[in-house]
């Protein structure tokens, strides 16, 4: 990412990079069960990847804080790691006598999935159900934290403990809309006139990253317009065959061409990464970005000179989301107990609120209790699509090392390929992974 402008944080890509981390595991059978040693109880070893700056990072700060303040006697050894540390190296050293108590671990099948199946992690139900977190995190939300057997999700063995919520939504340059008497859309036939009608004035409307997981957001965010419930639990948690030429993916790959033949995104985009996306939008480039709540946070800081707002994208009652990144307990870590201490901790209503106020989502907060304007809006955004069960998951996550397919897929597209190989080109892994799953 080559914009300092944007906090790290706030630039973390949902979208999962599992083949790094698939490539550094080899197969463990042995690895879980009651062989771990026993710690001393006062000493919490925890990690996480969160900027100091960035709404988590000043939570899980004050999270630390709280425990020490009700664990005096408990000496906290906190590592800060990157993103990609942890994501690539993670297989590694939860086998070795290396493993923290607790750490933020990235949610999916190609991770916290694959690792509970290989015994690595902590099955945290009984603390779920004790500590009342199962109350406090809403069903679609949570799907991302339950595991079976296979370690794909929508289980019923909690292996993670999420504490706040992420979805994509669209971002609007106000000052731009009211400039040239664009009306804010309510639905997508009054989206499209206001992309339509941008583009007349001479502005390409919508800020893309084909060499980010953006480009592939909007594909998915397209096929949900068309898609039911039924279609994204085929197709996310493999309850019934998906036909990637049927009308969700074929209408997905059409409408991205034709907006690309019209201009309403820039065919140069091919290149860019999330970062320069929302320079494209912060310098009032473009009017319009669709994009995750993580940039909302960065935006809010370097948006200085005109007046912005979110709203769900108009065009779909699904949108890309889910429960965040979360909280896991190694099998071999050492103090089991003060981990979900420190868990519980993250989960209060103090903490949660803190969330809130720093412009993320909280999962266990009510919207009403938070006083940032901008943040209460996008916290009820999230929970009208989590009520509604608008949260699909995010489209590289059904199988291992699909971000580079959808990636290279979208970046074919915004190249000219045809809709027809592009699907092609979506379906051979996903379809491979199929016939191969036991």
């Amino acid at each position: 990412m080559n914009n300092p402008r944007i906090r790290p944080a706030l630039r973390r890509r949902p979208l999962l990079l599992a083949a790094c981390a698939l490539a550094l595991l080899t197969p463990l059978t042995a690895c879980g069960g009651s062989g771990t040693a026993e710690g001393d109880g006062k000493t919490l070893r925890l990690w996480h990847y969160e900027d100091k700056d960035g709404a988590l990072g000043k939570a899980w700060a004050a999270a630390i804080a709280e425990f020490k303040r009700t664990h005096p006697d408990v000496k906290v050894v906190f590592e800060q790691k990157t993103f990609e540390q942890i994501q690539q190296n993670a297989g590694m050293i939860l086998n070795s006598d290396k493993a923290p108590d607790v750490m933020e671990y990235n949610k999916g099948n190609a991770t916290t999935g694959l690792l509970a199946r290989q015994g690595l992690l902590t099955d945290l139900t009984a603390a779920a159900e004790e500590r009342g977190w199962d109350k406090k995190i809403g069903d679609s939300a949570s799907v991302t934290a339950r595991y079976d057997a296979k370690g794909e999700m929508g289980g019923d063995k909690w292996y993670g403990i999420p504490n706040y919520g992420e979805f994509v939504l669209t971002y609007y340059n106000d000052d731009l809309f009211k400039k040239h008497g664009v009306a804010k859309p309510t639905d997508f036939k009054s989206f499209e006139a206001a992309l339509a009608k941008f583009k007349a004035a001479g502005i390409t409307p919508l800020a893309n990253a084909g060499n980010d997981h953006p480009a592939g957001h909007y594909l998915y965010l397209l096929a949900l317009s068309k898609a039911n419930d039924t279609w994204v639990d085929d197709y996310q948690l493999y309850k019934g065959e998906i036909d990637f030429h049927g009308s969700e993916m074929a209408y997905a790959v059409n409408k991205y061409k034709e907006w690309l033949d019209k201009g309403y995104f820039d065919k140069k985009d091919v290149g860019l990464k999330g970062s320069d996306m929302t320079e494209q939008f912060v310098s009032q480039k473009r009017p319009i970005m669709v994009g995750g709540n993580w940039w909302f946070g960065g935006l809010s800081t370097d948006i200085t000179d005109f007046e912005w707002s979110t709203a769900p994208y108009p065009g779909s009652e699904k949108t890309p989301g889910s429960g965040g990144n979360h909280w896991v307990v190694p099998t071999k870590a050492k103090n089991k107990r003060l981990a979900e201490d420190f868990i519980d901790i993250t989960m209060s209503e103090k903490i949660q609120k803190l969330i809130g106020e720093e412009g993320n989502v909280p999962l266990a907060a009510e919207a009403d209790t938070i006083t940032n304007a901008k943040a209460k809006e996008l916290i009820t955004a999230f929970n009208a699509y989590q009520d509604n069960k608008g949260l699909a998951f995010y489209p590289d996550w059904p199988v291992a090392g699909y971000y580079d397919t959808w990636l290279g897929a979208t970046q074919n597209l915004m190249n000219g390929a045809k809709p027809d190989a592009v699907l092609d080109e979506l379906a051979a892994p996903y379809e491979k992974y199929i016939a191969t799953r036991s």
